[in-house]
């Protein structure tokens, strides 16, 4: 099993005080066992800041874990190249392939993947992962059911159809839209993440725009036999805390074999 940790839209400042949710979201995946990678699907800086990519780094040195920082409308590229290099690339854990790539147009908050990107990816994919393969990217390839979300969205997502068409790609993981949701693009799962900084109401009053407080990050499992997305809230009081190999033997000897 393969265990990736995604925390998107961070949106931090040269203000220290931004990273507040980052460091408890960090605290939070880092409590148990750690994830065999931490994504980072986009929108890094508010604006940014040579100084928020320098604090960004500095909150993610200490973990033993590797990180894939991606591309977001508001993210600059020569300073988060400055810090964290190009932001297509590819690492592999383990046996799973993560590979990234860079939907932002500079200057604009929708994005797109260009040809030679599109040429690239379809070359990396040609040698299949032994374990499958994610795909990262910041703007979703899917519709959004909030109207001014949908128009920032990915274009042309019929050409990245295409090339992840009959691939090992198990997976597309990306953010921006500011709400948790789920669909399917050339029969591969995508999984939109919530973001950290709030989230986008998806039942707002009508005629109504809303964002709401409220930080979120989000897990993802892949099984021999699946591949499974689970959003985290991180506010929130435990209804129950208990040991956990106690609760699982005393559920597996109620359920049915």
């Amino acid at each position: 099993m393969t265990r990736l940790a995604i925390v998107s839209d961070t949106h931090l400042t040269d203000d220290p005080a931004s990273a507040v949710t980052l460091r408890a979201a960090l605290a939070r995946v880092t409590a148990g066992p750690p994830p065999d990678a931490l994504l980072l699907p986009g929108d890094l800086a508010a604006d940014g800041e040579p100084a928020a990519y320098a604090l960004l780094a500095e909150l993610l040195e200490p973990l033993d874990v590797p990180v894939v920082p991606v591309m977001g409308n508001h993210d600059e590229l020569d300073a988060f190249t400055t810090v964290f290099g190009s932001p297509d690339r590819v690492l592999w854990t383990g046996d799973t392939r993560i590979v990234a790539v860079d939907s932002t147009i500079a200057g604009h908050h929708h994005g797109r993947i260009g040809p030679e990107q599109l040429d690239r990816l379809a070359a990396e994919l040609a040698v299949p992962a032994p374990g499958g393969t994610v795909l990262v990217l910041h703007h979703p390839p899917l519709p959004s059911p909030v109207p001014s979300v949908d128009l920032l969205r990915l274009r042309e997502p019929e050409r990245l159809a295409a090339v992840l068409a009959g691939s090992d790609v198990r997976m597309i993981v990306c953010g921006h839209a500011h709400h948790a949701g789920a669909g399917v693009l050339a029969g591969i799962p995508v999984w939109v993440a919530p973001a950290l900084v709030y989230q986008v109401d998806v039942f707002p009053p009508a005629g109504r725009l809303r964002g709401v407080s409220g930080a979120a990050l989000s897990r993802i499992d892949l099984f021999d036999e699946a591949a499974v997305a689970s959003a985290v809230p991180l506010d929130g009081a435990p209804v129950y805390d208990v040991d956990a190999a106690e609760r699982i033997a005393w559920m597996a000897e109620r359920v049915p074999r």
